[in-house]
Formats: C-alpha cells, structure tokens, sequence
C-alpha cells in the first residue's frame, strides 16, 4: 500500500444519528492490493475509490462493520418473497465498471428521489467525470454488477471481490421499481454469489442501531459485528 496522507473531519451532526456528534478518519492512497485492504477492512476500515475510511468518534460506537456468512445465512419470509419475485425476471450482468448516458440518468433519478423521500443531501446529477472518479477509477479490478428488466437498465452496483469474501460497495436502482426490493435482491445475489464460489464472507458496510436506513443490514442473518477490534455474533 501506498499512503499519501491521513485526516479527520471536523466533528460534526452525524448524518446518521442527528441527535449527536461525528468525526470520520480517512487515508488518502495511490496504490493499495486487494490483500491489503481485505486487511483493513476486517478491521472496520472501508473503502471508496482511492480512500479508505471509517468512523472515530469520541463519544459513541454504533457504527459497527456487519458481515454475513453465505454458508449459514437464512433468509427470512421477506426475503423469499423478493427472491420469487424477481428471480428469472430480472436478469444480472456482472462485468467490469464504466460509464454511460443510461448509468448517469438512473443514478440521477436515484439519487433525486432519496433526496425527496428520505432527505439525503443532492447536489444534481454527476457528470461522466465525476462518475468516473466515484465509481470506475479503483485501484485493483472490481465487479459492476448491472440488473436488467425486459432489457431496461434498473439497478447498477459495485462489489469488490476480496480474498475474505465480498464486499458490497455502493447499488443504487429505478425508484419506479420499488416494489421489487431492489437493494434487498442486490444483497441476496451478492450472498449467493459468494456461497457458490465458497467465499466466507459478505462484508455489507456499517450497521448504526437507531438509523432506519443502515438497520437494514441485521435482517441478513446469521451476521457479525466488529466491536472494539473483535468480530462477534450479533443477529
């Protein structure tokens, strides 16, 4: 690995809990091996393009790395229900990342409605550079993993295949398909993915108890957290 520099962020209103405050660490690097960051990552590190981050806060611990192991995972009733519904009918194309006028668009659209349902900060749609830099420019080869329905682009995410599993980096879908559970049979296919190539692990992010959008997470059991250093058991 190489690492240029590191740095907190000032301490803030968490974007996740508003009712208190967080400070995020980030290492800036040129070069980093999926080996080396597998590492980092089973120590709560994650990683987006060329930066590695994770939280530091002085005063509180929810942001806790989940992970699911595909061999003993168990879906749940409303799990099986998004399985019936799209299995066959939405059809998944696993290739290398890039970028397009129909990719731009849905991001777009995405993005839009989660500003307008759920008050997620938007600042307009991403142009093909700023695309580029967030989702196709990564230091070693990473997975695209793009959802077609009747030919049309609805769902478009980013897996890093690791030595330890995968990881799950970013999915974002058509908000006029909400009823098939997009980001649940995104997180489905990931963990079938990975059983079948025998992988021990699905890293899904940060689980944060109290925030409804990263609870999400403990529904894919059973499932670890990393606390203070140590994986445990959680749901």
């Amino acid at each position: 690995m190489i690492s240029l520099y590191t740095f907190h962020t000032p301490s803030d209103r968490c974007g996740y809990l508003p009712e208190r405050t967080a400070r995020m660490r980030y290492e800036i690097f040129s070069a980093i091996s999926p080996d080396e960051y597998a590492e980092r990552m089973k120590a709560g590190w994650r990683r987006f393009g060329f930066a590695l981050f994770r939280n530091d806060c002085p005063t509180c611990q929810e942001c806790r790395s989940i992970r699911v192991d595909p061999r003993t995972f168990k879906p749940s009733a409303t799990q099986k229900r998004v399985f019936k519904l799209n299995d066959g009918t939405v059809h998944l194309k696993i290739g290398t990342p890039s970028v397009s006028d129909e990719k731009l668009a849905l991001h777009d659209k995405f993005h839009a409605h989660q500003s307008e349902a759920k008050g997620w900060p938007y600042h307009g749609p991403k142009d093909e550079s700023d695309y580029l830099e967030s989702f196709v420019d990564n230091p070693y080869p990473i997975q695209e993993w793009c959802y077609y329905l009747e030919g049309r682009l609805i769902g478009v995410g980013y897996v890093d295949p690791l030595p330890v599993g995968l990881s799950a980096i970013y999915f974002y879908y058509d908000p006029d398909e909400a009823h098939r559970s997009m980001g649940v049979w995104n997180v489905l296919s990931v963990i079938a993915k990975a059983k079948a190539a025998n992988a021990p692990h699905v890293y899904l992010g940060f689980h944060v108890r109290g925030c409804s959008s990263l609870e999400y997470k403990a529904k894919y059991r059973p499932n670890e957290v990393l606390v203070e250093g140590v994986w445990q058991s959680f749901l």
